[in-house]
């Protein structure tokens, strides 16, 4: 076994990996960039070098400054993780140019299954099933044209060097053909290097389940069972699984020996995933091969009671094996939520800013949490916006979804916005539950997921009330000055002499603004606030401590937890989470543009393309500018008639978030 290992990533997967090496006495180097120097994977390694500025073209997936901090510290061996370099074959060969051993395939397989055409010419050749389409070398536009009319829409641009859903497009008619090859070689260039594509006849209903397979030095290999990831936002994972849904014993066996089939025909080493298609006639086509570590990883070590990381370092130290493949079981069932911060009302659009409140649900045999953030932290623009996997088990797969349930609803943060509500709408829907999935689960659910249950959160006003009448009266006591303490110039309880107390405020609510009047009721221990919200009214009680509201309406009694940021509020309940602010005065100011719109950028990103000239009349949904956030392409589209005045941003242009890109005059 090694004796000190450098991991070449960040955030949870490099304290993921750090957990298993302390666990075996193994002592860990970690690299990070300047945005990353208080990072908790560098706070967790007993080494930290910083390799410089924030970009990741500049400090990750720099590998000469990687191979540096292996020599400076003497680190044996590199895990890449998942994503920067741990795909990269011209990596692997430069550790092992400098005795470095690359904890991974060999860099020949790593560049086998790194272009996908190329991957699919080898799997057809070791007889792995493969979805029809065309994988060759010509890439003139007229010639995918053709491939796609010969195949028969619709169909599936992918990015040959591609992964997690860039570079690809799905393209229903001819029509759509040119622009749809022209937007997925610009993600593919800006994520790969690469804009060539291949063309794959589109499955409508199949189920997206890869096998974990296994290879050590000494010619073995297992396979550890399937995963189910069906459910997918902008073809990424949301909600893993596994063993997957419905799988017999036979298609687990055929699955997992035609993995074992596409490993063996690149003489395989270490981790790696196959992930196949799965039509509904029980057919399955060789998608691609993922050669790392996996992010849903964590699925498959719940149900076979193994340390993949470990797996992963006994095999690159030369190791055989732990296990054959008829010592391997599964044992229950196991769920992987992806904790994100980014906005699934808007498209999924990345989201940045501060964690100012971080509070995970318990960890326990049955819930698992996988992070590299603390409260307080910042996530940035630079990296992928994933806050946590959230992993949980037990004995069966419904017992299972209720532990993933209900760990969601104790998820709680605030700051920026995340998916923990839609990942509770998923997990409990009764598709999901009844586990009818295929890729298009999301667009075909799409009004159950997206609800915002807006009935639930007006029934929570009087909390947020009552929160707010407590808090003003706290920093009343707080701001309390000179000797009368009695004085009822130092009392914010609303008190008026001979008239019952009353507080006439309003609350916004998504957007809605609600006029919430308390009257005050009774005096001492029988003190009670009457609230009136949404024609509802009910009397309430209670005490705040710190974040904690203790609170009792109509006799019912309940706990929450309110946070303040920015001037809002977030409210967690039963019912999941709830921002609000107190509506401010108006005061009768004139918007400041005279009818102009201002665009704000919707994340921090690059300006890619501008797709009109300014003083040029558009039409409503007309694309006017795209831009570029975490490698993935957001377009701008107009919500109206009318005419682009000014751009602020060129091509190139670096742009945060919140910013104006444009001045449009409406029709």
């Amino acid at each position: 076994m090694f004796n000190k290992i450098l991991i070449a990533n960040r955030g949870e997967i490099a304290c993921r990996i750090m957990r298993t090496a302390r666990k075996l006495g193994v002592n860990t180097v970690a690299v990070y960039s300047d945005a990353d120097r208080d990072a908790l994977h560098v706070s967790m390694a007993d080494e930290a070098v910083n390799i410089g500025p924030a970009p990741p073209r500049e400090s990750y997936l720099c590998g000469e400054k990687i191979i540096e901090a292996c020599k400076a510290t003497g680190a044996e061996a590199v895990h890449p993780g998942y994503g920067f370099l741990s795909e990269n074959a011209g990596f692997a060969l430069m550790c092992i140019e400098n005795d470095i051993v690359f904890i991974g395939p060999p860099a020949a397989a790593i560049e086998a299954m790194g272009s996908k055409s190329a991957a699919k010419s080898i799997m057809g050749d070791a007889g792995v099933p493969l979805v029809p389409g065309y994988h060759e070398s010509d890439q003139s536009a007229g010639r995918l044209a053709r491939a796609a009319a010969e195949t028969g829409y619709p169909v599936l641009l992918k990015a040959v060097a591609g992964g997690g859903g860039k570079g690809m497009r799905l393209v229903q008619n001819e029509a759509e053909f040119g622009d749809a090859l022209a937007a997925a070689k610009r993600e593919a260039v800006s994520s790969f290097g690469n804009d060539d594509m291949l063309v794959e006849k589109y499955l409508s209903r199949p189920r997206h389940v890869e096998v974990q397979v296994f290879c050590d030095q000494h010619e073995h290999a297992v396979y550890l069972f399937e995963r189910d990831c069906s459910v997918q936002r902008r073809h990424q994972k949301v909600i893993e699984e596994a063993p997957a849904p419905g799988m017999t014993e036979s298609l687990r066996r055929q699955m997992g020996e035609a993995a074992i089939l596409a490993a063996r025909a690149i003489d395989y080493e270490g981790a790696g995933t196959v992930e196949f298609l799965l039509d509904a006639d029980g057919a399955f086509y060789f998608m691609e091969m993922n050669t790392r570590l996996q992010v849903e990883h964590p699925v498959t070590e719940m149900i076979t009671g193994q340390d993949l990381v470990e797996w992963q370092l006994r095999v690159a130290a030369g190791e055989p094996l732990p296990l054959e493949q008829n010592q391997l079981q599964i044992h229950g069932h196991a769920f992987e939520a992806r904790i994100y911060a980014e906005d699934p009302d808007n498209d999924f659009l990345p989201a940045t800013g501060s964690l100012v409140y971080l509070q995970p649900p318990p960890e326990s045999r049955h819930v698992r949490v996988d992070t590299g953030v603390l409260q307080g932290d910042e996530v940035s623009v630079y990296y992928d916006p994933m806050i946590a996997k959230l992993v949980t088990w037990d004995e069966n797969r419904e017992r299972a979804l209720g532990r993933l349930a209900r760990a969601l609803s104790e998820y709680r943060i605030s700051g920026l916005t995340t998916n923990i509500s839609f990942l509770y709408n998923l997990a409990t829907s009764e598709p999901f539950v009844r586990a009818d999935l295929d890729t298009q689960f999301i667009e075909k659910h799409h009004a159950s997921l997206f609800h915002t249950s807006n009935d639930a959160r007006v029934r929570d006003l009087p909390l947020a009330s009552l929160y707010l009448l407590l808090r003003m009266e706290q920093s009343g006591q707080d701001r309390v000055r000179g000797d009368d303490l009695f004085s009822p110039w130092n009392s914010s309880s609303a008190w008026r002499l001979n008239e019952p107390a009353v507080h006439n405020g309003a609350i916004v609510l998504n957007g809605t603004e609600y006029d919430v009047p308390v009257v005050e009721v009774g005096s001492g221990d029988q003190r009670r606030f009457r609230i009136s919200a949404a024609g509802k009214t009910v009397l309430a009680t209670g005490e705040l401590k710190g974040n904690e509201l203790y609170a009792d309406i109509d006799g019912y009694r309940q706990r929450v937890v309110v946070v303040p940021h920015d001037g809002m509020f977030t409210l967690f309940s039963p019912a999941g989470a709830m921002q609000f602010a107190l509506a401010r005065p108006d005061y009768g100011e004139e918007d400041s543009q005279s009818g102009a719109a201002a665009f704000a950028a919707p994340m921090h990103g690059v300006v890619v393309k501008q797709l009109v000239e300014a003083g040029v009349m558009v039409e409503k949904n007309q694309p006017l500018v795209i831009m570029e956030a975490m490698k993935m392409e957001h377009t701008i589209r107009a919500p109206r008639d009318g005419t682009v005045t000014e751009f602020y941003f060129e091509a190139g242009d670096q742009v945060s978030g919140g910013e104006d890109l444009l001045k449009f005059e409406p029709a």
